[in-house]
């Protein structure tokens, strides 16, 4: 099984993937004109302001929620894998990724709120909404939305909460075992898988408002403890701070496992960790409450800059400032080996051991409490996800028992992610991730070279900043915008109100 993941990997994330995530980061930086350096400041102000609804969520939680599916297993196993496997170079890649990327969460962000819907009293939208009324692909959008649902209802769920298994053992042992339907189990494993679906499904069964009232006060806290932890780790080795920032940025370009590997790794968990591209960010942008597109797209784009520059880098720094990690050459061959051969590169361990050459004893536990928080916020904004495409389909076909179902198999995948080992779980997670980039970044492109509608919206912004209104409004149908039904609707409905007034 471990081959077939592999050979599929292999052919999904070939050198065409990483190339067309950081080409289309590039592209929509210079068409944007480094929208996400221009309007940094516009960022903060609005990640403040927003206002919830009835029908959507507050820019806030929407952040809180895309963060939660941004901020996970990613920024702590997913960055000791990319240093484990691509050399400390691939960090400088991930932050290029980010920095681009933020680019590109802007464009698909504001396309998933220029062309959300109102369904059951909420807002739903997200890649499947926006190819086929921007594109007008009915077909591409119901690939995209099949994908999506076995993607984050499947694949990327076991990743999450098998690296929350893996840290758990860590701290309790796994030499108490017990057989299993699936194997051999140890009872921490067996014991935290239950505890994560029962949480998971009290929390999934009670909707949208739940999830972003949950996220919105665990991501901010356990993101700026962690940050905060690592801080002091760095600060209590500061000596030797320019010289990890040296190894990064030199390792980048003369990287000890090649370039393909620097590159590789870097392009591959960047994007596994800050999503920009990947399709998932925009769900939680259609949710919410805003005055104008632009603005939840501005809130997006900051979203890739908590996720990689802070979270990431605070991940990079303490494992490579405390040495506490080993980089894979050919086979069993190691370039770097400070640690034992057995430590799992795909986990946990390097963050860990790092936190834990500081703070003796605390490593296992502190760094296994965050990936749970960390982790278990991002399963839910998972199901978010796929709950947004199901009811996409639903809008064509009628199925009264599906969303039941969904969390059903989410819950049933996260407990046999939990169990499992980490290669496949790993495996499963790349191929949904590429699948979901693949075909998103084509669709925004060919979106943006038909109509343009983001970059409409954000010249629409810009010269509603210059006029300095206190109301922002948006009206697609002046900006050459079409099927953009919602804001349609919206603006007659204000005309209307006005008219009586």
């Amino acid at each position: 099984m471990q081959e077939i993941v592999n050979t599929i990997n292999g052919y999904i994330w070939s050198s065409a993937l990483i190339y067309l995530c950081l080409g289309a980061g590039l592209f929509f930086t210079v068409v944007t004109r480094f929208v996400q350096v221009r309007h940094f400041s516009e960022m903060w102000r609005l990640l403040m302001s927003g206002k919830s609804s009835e029908q959507g969520i507050s820019s806030f939680q929407a952040l809180a929620v895309s963060l939660s599916g941004r901020v996970g297993a990613g920024n702590i196993a997913g960055v000791a894998a990319a240093i484990g496997f691509g050399g400390p170079g691939a960090v400088f890649w991930m932050w290029i990724v980010a920095f681009f990327g933020a680019a590109t969460a802007y464009i698909e962000s504001t396309n998933a709120q220029i062309y959300k819907e109102e369904h059951d009293g909420k807002y739903h939208g997200g890649p499947a909404y926006y190819i086929e009324k921007a594109m007008g692909q009915k077909w591409y959008a119901w690939v995209f939305a099949i994908a999506t649902i076995i993607a984050t209802g499947i694949m990327l769920p076991m990743v999450q909460s098998n690296t929350i298994g893996t840290a758990i053992e860590q701290v309790f042992g796994g030499e108490a075992v017990m057989s299993t339907a699936f194997g051999m189990i140890s009872y921490a494993k067996l014991y935290t898988a239950t505890a994560i679906v029962l949480l998971l499904g009290f929390i999934i069964f009670g909707g949208i408002k739940r999830i972003a009232h949950f996220t919105q006060v665990v991501v901010p806290f356990m993101a700026l403890a962690y940050i905060l932890i690592s801080l002091i780790i760095i600060g209590l080795n500061i000596d030797q701070l320019p010289r990890v920032v040296m190894l990064i940025i030199g390792d980048a370009f003369t990287p000890m496992a090649g370039v393909g590997a620097a590159i590789g790794w870097g392009v591959k968990r960047g994007v596994y960790s800050n999503e920009a591209g990947q399709g998932t960010g925009p769900h939680a942008a259609a949710a919410a409450e805003v005055e104008h597109p632009a603005q939840q797209g501005l809130v997006q784009a900051f979203s890739v800059y908590i996720d990689t520059l802070f979270v990431c880098s605070a991940t990079a720094f303490m494992i490579l400032i405390t040495g506490t990690y080993n980089v894979h050459g050919v086979g069993d061959a190691f370039i770097v080996q400070n640690l034992a051969a057995d430590v799992i590169t795909n986990g946990p361990a390097y963050t860990q051991l790092a936190v834990d050459s500081v703070f003796t004893g605390v490593g296992k536990p502190f760094v296994a409490l965050a990936l749970f928080f960390f982790a278990f916020t991002t399963l839910l904004a998972y199901y978010f996800i796929a709950e947004n495409n199901v009811y996409y389909i639903k809008r064509t076909l009628k199925l009264p028992a599906a969303i039941f179902i969904l969390k059903v198999i989410i819950i049933s995948a996260t407990f046999y992610g939990t169990v499992k080992a980490a290669n496949i779980a790993w495996g499963m997670g790349d191929i949904g991730v590429g699948l979901m980039a693949w075909l998103n970044i084509i669709g925004i492109i060919i979106i943006f070279f038909m109509s343009k509608p983001a970059l409409k919206a954000l010249k629409d912004y810009e010269r509603q900043q210059d006029e300095g209104v206190e109301h922002f409004t948006f009206d697609p149908k002046a900006l050459g915008i079409e099927n953009a039904t919602f804001w349609e609707e919206r603006l007659e409905k204000s005309s209307s109100e006005k008219s009586e007034t």
